[in-house]
């Protein structure tokens, strides 16, 4: 076991991860101004992935409207975004008008669109196509193996005492981040995880007495969750300290991914040694009554994206930081009856944070040329990976993604 990371802890209930009372000052200012007297071209093994998980199936056509398509027009009489209300990136496309706090980011260069995402024979389960997502793999080639885990395993060159990577959330890690040996904090609530740890490190010793650590029995699976007991308690404490400090941050929306986001720019800001930090957004399965539900959860994630990316700006640390935002599908290209929309196929991912070259990837949504009712999807999803851990992480990709995408990334080029 290594000391550098720890096993998933049974969390059940989540709590405020972001704890700490706002103090204006302080902290945070006196932070930026180390951060800015430091060399910021920092290199490459300083970059961080963040991965927003929008769970459910988030309906591109209603976030990146193609607002003169008559086509779209036409299948979405009551669902369709009217050309009026869009927020216009170009003479076809416009976003969603809920997402009016990210408009500035397109301006800066800051934020890309990667029109026509998925992968061929596309599942419509949740489970199956977020499985294909996270594994890189149909399910029949399929081990218990994510990209972001394999991808760990190979980051032996740079050794240190803090996590890879770190899953925020209630819910159970994902499958991206998991791979055998590898462990992967998923933390909710720090005090319930230090609590636990306690607890464990009691049960222990209670089950053991009068073991000694070199005893005959060391090496079992009891002297392994003893080990990795103690570490977990140890980077709960130093989590604890971190994320304890006074917060002046007042401008994270108070939403669930808001304050989840707002735990991931401390975390980054304390200069915690992570590379991958992957958070979730869930509720997009909107089947029924969508244009509500839907304009909320794109306002949820753009106000949290936004703040965050306003906070690593202040901070000088916006160029190290890039966002991945992707979900399992998209939505159907006709309405229905319920004034909705159901499973799809292929959909937009988003990429913000430093510089980037183009703000659309991509060909337009081709609505005349659908396949059984969806979009066909025009870049496979591993190769958007493959260019993140490519170009960004700079990193092989083969590995973590069992598959060489590098002729795809080639023609993405996704970065400068």
């Amino acid at each position: 076991m290594k000391r550098r990371s720890f096993g998933q802890l049974g969390i059940s209930t989540c709590a405020a991860l972001a704890i700490g009372t706002a103090q204006p000052g302080g902290w945070l200012q006196t932070l930026a101004g180390e951060l800015a007297t430091q060399d910021q071209s920092s290199s490459v093994t300083d970059r961080i992935l963040v991965v927003i998980q929008l769970s459910g199936g988030n309906d591109g056509l209603n976030t990146i409207v193609p607002y003169r398509d008559e086509l779209y027009a036409k299948a979405r009489p009551k669902l369709g975004i009217p050309s009026n209300d869009v927020i216009k990136l170009t003479e076809e496309l416009g976003l969603h008008p809920s997402l009016r706090a990210i408009e500035n980011q397109f301006s800066e260069n800051r934020f890309s669109i990667i029109q026509g995402v998925g992968y061929p024979s596309p599942n419509r389960s949740h489970f199956e196509s977020m499985d294909i997502w996270h594994s890189c793999h149909p399910k029949k080639d399929r081990s218990q193996s994510g990209w972001l885990g394999r991808w760990i395993t190979e980051q032996t060159a740079h050794p240190t005492s803090d996590s890879t990577a770190i899953h925020i959330g209630s819910d159970t890690l994902p499958l991206a981040c998991q791979e055998r040996g590898v462990q992967v904090p998923s933390l909710a609530s720090l005090e319930q995880m230090r609590l636990k740890a306690k607890l464990d490190s009691m049960q222990d010793k209670q089950s053991r007495p009068g073991a000694e650590p070199n005893s005959k029995d060391s090496g079992s699976l009891l002297d392994f969750l003893s080990t990795s007991t103690v570490s977990a308690l140890e980077v709960s404490e130093r989590l604890d300290k971190i994320l304890a400090q006074p917060d002046a941050s007042g401008d994270f929306p108070k939403t669930a991914l808001g304050e989840k986001l707002r735990a991931v720019s401390r975390l980054i800001l304390s200069g915690l040694k992570t590379r991958i930090y992957y958070v979730t957004l869930d509720g997009f399965d909107t089947h029924a009554n969508q244009p509500d539900v839907h304009a909320s959860l794109l306002k949820q994630w753009s106000e949290a994206l936004a703040a965050f990316l306003s906070r690593l700006k202040q901070t000088g640390q916006h160029d190290r930081v890039l966002v991945m935002t992707f979900s399992e599908f998209g939505r159907r290209v006709s309405e229905n009856a319920s004034l909705g929309t159901d499973h799809g196929a292929a959909a937009p991912m988003f990429l913000a944070g430093p510089k980037l070259p183009k703000i659309i990837h991509g060909p337009m949504p081709d609505l005349s040329d659908l396949e059984d009712g969806d979009l066909r999807f025009k870049i496979d999803f591993r190769s958007v990976y493959a260019s993140v851990l490519e170009h960004w992480m700079m990193t092989d990709s083969r590995k973590a993604l069992d598959g060489d995408y590098h002729d795809q990334v080639e023609q993405l080029r996704l970065f400068s």
